[in-house]
């Protein structure tokens, strides 16, 4: 596990922990976009990383999303 894989991951509980969807597609299309100069100068092993970040940080939107709509249907009944 390389310091970019740790960094990602306390990253990743700090972000998950706040439940901010809009943070954590932010951080996601960040990712990608310091993963297309990379991909540019053929320094794929980091980009190809960043862009499995943004995919997991894409998910965890998608994840965050789907719990607050739980929690508001079920305040709503």
């Amino acid at each position: 596990m390389k310091i970019q894989d740790i960094f990602f991951l306390v990253i990743f509980v700090l972000i998950a922990s706040r439940q901010n969807i809009r943070l954590s597609a932010g951080i996601g299309l960040a990712c990608v976009v310091l993963a297309i100069p990379l991909f540019a100068k053929w320094v794929f092993f980091t980009a190809e990383h960043l862009t499995w970040y943004a995919a997991g940080f894409f998910l965890l939107a998608v994840a965050q999303g789907i719990v607050i709509e739980i929690k508001n249907s079920h305040n709503k009944r």
